[in-house]
């Protein structure tokens, strides 16, 4: 149950998908005079070092952040506009120097490199990204957009990184206003439906390390919508080749759907699913070869922020020709 660790992942394709989402809708929902509830039910450790044994073992952020970042890619001047269902492949735009390429990104990706740049004083000030150093994990990022009447709840059960967790939020010196407790996600949700101020948003992304994560998230989410109906509810999901990871963003937009609630289903591939073999007949497993992020009442600025992001992101990250991306969105 506790063999999976973020560290290992951190800074992958699928977090700059994550991350840029999550970056963009704390920036909206902060911006009310509102007290606003952030709930995360699976922080993991909060801080990563790209630099530590575990990331540079899975080699993962070298194909997610410093694949985006790195010279003398940019991104595409202008991006192509996603269609809502079937999948949109963005061809990888030509390179450009790297002078000209913060003039180049979506808005939503600036803000992702923004945070990127607040945490790593040396990469801010020369743009190289031998120094990156340190990666925000979801709860760094939700905490920077706080005010002081806004309240973060932070869950982790892995015994680790629950005690990384812990000293890395004390660090910031936040006293109360972020609450970190090794529970279970899932369960702890339901005591702090509905917050006091009526004003919440919930990132659910646990490992899906066990198979029944799957029918927990959607079971977790169906439960929230009818204790707090106009919460903003965000769901990362890999994409692999399992029925329950396809059958997930199919029940949360039923659940929607049924609920009357608008919903945003955005997914970014960067490589194909397929296992292949080597010289020697081996099999190689692709890893992680996509992922989604759903949406239960998104902002209305989300769907334009995530056209602008998604075809940079395929343009740069994709690996392959099957690299692409969905946006849908209703209600």
């Amino acid at each position: 149950m506790f063999s999976y660790r973020h560290a290992f992942h951190a800074g992958n394709h699928a977090d700059v998908l994550k991350h840029t989402t999550l970056i963009a809708l704390m920036k909206y929902l902060t911006q009310k005079d509102t007290a606003l509830t952030v709930i995360d039910t699976h922080a993991g450790a909060g801080l990563y070092r790209l630099d530590g044994d575990y990331t540079e073992t899975s080699g993962e952020a070298q194909e997610g952040v410093f694949r985006l970042l790195s010279e003398p890619k940019a991104p595409p001047a202008q991006a192509p506009r996603a269609q809502a269902a079937p999948k949109t492949v963005a061809k990888p735009a030509a390179a450009k120097p790297a002078s000209t390429a913060a003039a180049g990104w979506a808005p939503a990706l600036q803000d992702y490199i923004g945070i990127l740049r607040g945490l790593n004083p040396q990469f801010a000030e020369t743009g190289d990204v031998a120094h990156l150093k340190i990666y925000p994990g979801s709860p760094f990022i939700e905490q920077q957009f706080l005010s002081g009447r806004d309240k973060l709840k932070l869950f982790e059960l892995h015994p680790t990184d629950y005690k990384s967790l812990s000293g890395n939020i004390e660090q910031l010196g936040v006293g109360r206003q972020v609450a970190v407790a090794r529970e279970d996600g899932f369960e702890a949700l339901k005591t702090f439906l509905p917050p006091p101020a009526r004003r919440a948003m919930v990132l659910c992304d646990p490992s899906y390390e066990m198979k029944s994560d799957y029918g927990r998230v959607a079971t977790c989410m169906a439960d929230a919508v009818k204790r707090f109906a106009t919460g903003t509810y965000v769901v990362w999901y890999p994409i692999i080749p399992r029925p329950e990871a396809h059958d997930l963003p199919r029940k949360l937009k039923t659940l929607a759907v049924k609920a009357s609630r608008s919903w945003l289903n955005a997914t970014l591939t960067v490589k194909s699913s397929k296992l292949t073999t080597d010289t020697s007949g081996e099999v190689i497993r692709p890893g992680l070869p996509a992922s989604g992020m759903f949406v239960i009442n998104p902002p209305h600025t989300l769907k334009a922020e995530l056209q602008a992001a998604l075809p940079q992101m395929v343009a740069l990250l994709g690996q392959d020709r099957n690299a692409g991306f969905t946006l849908e969105h209703g209600g």
